[in-house]
């Protein structure tokens, strides 16, 4: 059986799917994306689940960064004129024909727009409109939060699915910053904490949140500073790539606008000494990416108790419960007792597609086969002293 290399709609849900008075319509221009903000954003603000990483601001900017022409999809779903579903997707022809979501490696989390005022309907046409599009390439969303719209689509779906477990996320709970450090297991443990938190006082760092119009300026000095605090060290490649900062500059500034996030910087005798991007929901807030002169270390200041900090307070705000440290399993987050919350893989197909569906689970399997043996091998080489 052969597929398409960039599937098109073959042909509009059958009428009898989609709920009275609803339609769906599919995307595939740039432009046309880019003038959907005004309504985009409308959706949004009635998507509780939804993260700043299905912003409008964030997704077009990475489209234009990061983006393929031909292979935007965005399924649209709407009763009369009003947008009530999204489903932000582009096509990709490897390791199968498939459906993923936009923003990529460099977005935490992945998901699906749905209007919480109409409930089932805005569910039903949505899932129409998948349904539609995968005739013909297999539906991937990948790093959907527990929680997610995308959750109510996959409960939805008639066809052969699965569910996969994706990366790991680390979150706390959104307690001010006496309540984390309260949390700690150890009386040393927080000793230490309140004693670097009295260092930075001592060395006069502040805080501030920058105004909109200085974000773009923010946000390059936060690049420049993460740079120079890697310099000759391992670290995310893609983060220093001009195409990355191209986006984030892009992105941050109108999200600040929106209240969809906060550019913090930290001075100390009047220097910017560090810049952090914190990302804002409805339900939480995580710290995405900050950079910080190598003299905050040098003046011995603990730079994640400082921008956890900051963080926490962007917590607090009403409705929010969650401070996300996002993902990644670094040793130095498990320091404050986050609770460990996997993403997840939802893979949607049909008849006709149930054979990619095969081939994709297929290949996690020996993904994880392959990653068990390296962890045993290195288990091994340990216990037998490092030897080959």
């Amino acid at each position: 059986m052969t597929y398409p290399a960039y599937p098109a709609y073959p042909g509009p849900p059958h009428p009898g799917t989609l709920p009275p008075g609803h339609t769906v319509e599919l995307v595939t221009d740039e432009d046309a994306f880019a003038a959907l903000a005004p309504q985009w954003r409308r959706l949004y603000g009635r998507c509780a689940a939804a993260t700043p990483f299905q912003s409008h601001a964030w997704l077009l900017s990475w489209w234009r960064s990061y983006g393929s022409a031909g292979r935007l999809r965005l399924v649209l779903a709407r009763e009369g004129r009003e947008l009530v579903a999204a489903a932000p997707l582009m096509c990709v022809r490897s390791p199968v024909p498939a459906l993923v979501p936009l923003g990529g490696a460099i977005s935490d989390y992945g998901d699906v727009l749905l209007d919480d005022e109409r409930g089932p309907d805005a569910e039903a046409a949505l899932t129409a409109g998948l349904a539609a599009l995968a005739r013909t390439a297999l539906v991937d969303l990948r790093e959907v939060r527990p929680g997610a719209a995308a959750e109510r689509l996959y409960a939805r779906w008639r066809g052969p699915r699965y569910r996969l477990a994706d990366s790991l996320c680390l979150e706390l709970p959104a307690l001010p910053m006496d309540g984390l450090v309260a949390r700690l297991p150890s009386a040393k443990a927080r000793q230490r904490v309140r004693a670097q938190l009295r260092r930075l006082d001592a060395l006069g760092v502040k805080s501030r949140p920058v105004l909109p119009d200085e974000a773009d300026a923010a946000v390059r000095r936060l690049l420049d500073l993460h740079r120079l605090q890697w310099r000759g060290r391992k670290v995310t490649g893609e983060h220093l790539r001009p195409r990355f900062r191209e986006h984030l500059v892009r992105a941050v500034a109108p999200m600040v606008r929106t209240g969809d996030a906060v550019v913090t910087e930290f001075r100390m005798a009047d220097e910017v000494v560090a810049v952090d991007v914190t990302l804002l929901s409805h339900r939480m807030a995580g710290g995405y990416l900050y950079g910080a002169h190598p003299r905050l270390r040098e003046r011995r200041a603990d730079v994640a108790v400082m921008l956890l900090d900051a963080c926490a307070e962007y917590a607090r705000a009403p409705g929010r419960s969650t401070l996300s440290l996002l993902r990644g399993d670094e040793p130095y987050k498990h320091h404050w007792r986050p609770e460990r919350v996997p993403n997840q893989r939802l893979l949607l197909a049909r008849r006709r597609t149930a054979p990619l569906l095969a081939a994709v689970l297929a290949d996690a399997a020996a993904r994880r086969r392959g990653k068990e043996l390296l962890r045993r091998r290195a288990e091994r080489k340990e216990h037998d002293g490092g030897g080959g």
